[in-house]
């Protein structure tokens, strides 16, 4: 006899972990099943994010950043050092620690808030029946009043660079390097292919990046992509090249050659590794039986209303298995709005406060719109921008390269949009967010009062120039 549940949710990634505890702490009888196994053959809770994706990623982005610092900048602070080396095996065991920890952390969680956990592949049925596979080949069925689908997506593969797991990689792949490539490729110049792109560079690799659009950061506001773009070039060392698109590769001598065109026609590169990050996909394969009624887009994302509702009375989805961006906090956000919901509260999203981060150093992140947007909107609207260069706080950091960027609304003063290029953005960005969802006014950022000295105070001095009155820096003459 299939066991019952209010709630059923598929998937324990940032969407599905988050939903199930609020669902259990709101009085419902909660089960989540999740399939993932560690390479030893252990359950493992977080989805993509905290094993394969957001935690461990960011492990290694931090590691690399401390071995820039202390081969470059020590010597500014008066610290010697002598010898320095990466030790690429300790540097990817305390990946691992830090991401058993959180794994490790999440069962915990779903355990203390009484969630019922099953191991193995859940699949939705008719009449929200779930069916669970386990790892031994056994089934088991539960039946819930209601179902989250929350399965989060996968790389997208392309056809001329099919990945081996060894030389030609994915995401997941990049995280496993057992020794710095001298040459690296990456294939795709978006959030991923920066972040690991960057790593590698900073540990000493000579990393080509190849992007087949011919603008940078599309998604970002173009006043501040260039600067980053700017940064990554000719700072830091990286070979991007935009309007490249790859045609082919072939492993030669436990090499890759890569193939691909551009303006002047067809070209090869040679590397030690090669990393495919081109986005990502949404995760269905073998999770919706034919005859569940769950309706999917052209793009293969599942159809879902404002509130994240599908097709079928009781059944949600969430996270990147549906529109909007691809990003853990989105999903978590989805998580908390459905289990209200489900539990007969007044729930909603805000999707137009949504942060973005790339973790590279500096860092970028914005929120809102960007100038290209309100342009082709025909909004009528004011800039204010700041350089970090200007901060106290950020020369003491020896990190001054970047800019905020705040555009509000000309007519009204509403704040539109936060974009920043700066050590730390992906803090700052929180105070953009916040400002976004209580409608905030560019004059209301003008009279908070920020601590000195914090990099935040570029955040208070982009308000103030949006309407020509920043006091660090030299405002436009006025017209």
């Amino acid at each position: 006899m299939a066991q019952q549940f209010d709630v059923v949710v598929i998937g324990s990634g940032p969407g599905g972990y988050v939903a199930a505890i609020k669902a259990a702490q709101l009085g419902l009888k909660t089960a989540i099943v999740e399939k993932w196994l560690t390479k030893d053959e252990k359950p493992s809770y977080g989805g993509t994010c905290l094993n394969v994706g957001c935690i461990p990623s960011k492990a290694l982005l931090e590691s690399s950043e401390k071995y820039v610092e202390a081969a470059h900048d020590f010597k500014l602070h008066g610290i010697g050092l002598k010898d320095l080396k990466i030790d690429v095996k300790a540097m990817m065991e305390r990946k691992v620690g830090i991401v058993n920890k959180l794994t490790q952390g999440v069962s915990g969680l779903l355990k203390g808030n009484g969630v019922t956990a099953f191991e193995g592949k859940g699949m939705l049925k008719s009449n929200k029946v779930v069916e669970v596979t386990k790892h031994d080949g056994s089934t088991e069925t539960l039946e819930g009043k209601n179902v989250i689908l929350a399965t989060g997506s996968v790389p997208v593969e392309i056809p001329p660079t099919p990945t081996d797991g060894k030389l030609i990689v994915d995401s997941e792949g990049a995280l496993e390097f057992d020794s710095v490539p001298k040459r690296l490729g990456v294939i795709g110049a978006g959030v991923i292919g920066l972040e690991l792109g960057s790593v590698w560079r900073r540990l000493g690799s000579e990393v080509v990046v190849l992007e087949a659009m011919d603008t940078f950061l599309p998604v970002a506001d173009q006043g501040v992509a260039k600067d980053a773009f700017k940064y990554f070039t000719k700072k830091e060392g990286m070979d991007i090249r935009l309007g490249t698109r790859v045609t082919g590769s072939e492993v030669k001598k436990n090499k890759v050659e890569v193939t691909f065109e551009d303006s002047d026609g067809e070209k090869k590169e040679t590397f030690d590794k090669l990393i495919v990050c081109v986005g990502r996909r949404p995760y269905t394969e073998g999770c919706l039986d034919k005859g569940c009624g769950v309706e999917l887009d052209e793009r293969g994302f599942i159809q879902v209303d404002d509130q994240c509702a599908t097709t079928v009375p009781g059944v949600f989805a969430i996270g990147d298995v549906v529109r909007g961006p691809m990003l853990a906090h989105k999903g978590s956000e989805e998580g908390l709005m459905v289990a209200e919901i489900i539990a007969g509260h007044k729930a909603q999203m805000n999707y137009d406060a949504i942060p973005n981060v790339i973790y590279t150093h500096p860092e970028m992140a914005w929120v809102g719109k960007t100038e290209e947007e309100l342009k082709s909107e025909g909004v009528d609207y004011k800039v204010g921008a700041f350089p970090m260069a200007a901060i106290g706080r950020a020369m003491a950091q020896n990190a001054t390269d970047g800019q905020v960027k705040i555009i509000a609304d000309a007519k009204t003063d509403r704040v539109l949009g936060m974009h920043i290029f700066a050590a730390g953005a992906s803090e700052m960005i929180a105070q953009g967010v916040i400002a976004l969802e209580f409608a905030s006014s560019a004059e209301d950022l003008q009279l908070t009062c920020f601590a000195h000295p914090t990099n935040s105070e570029a955040v208070h001095e982009a308000a103030l120039a949006v309407d020509n009155m920043a006091i660090h820096k030299v405002n436009r003459k006025k017209r």
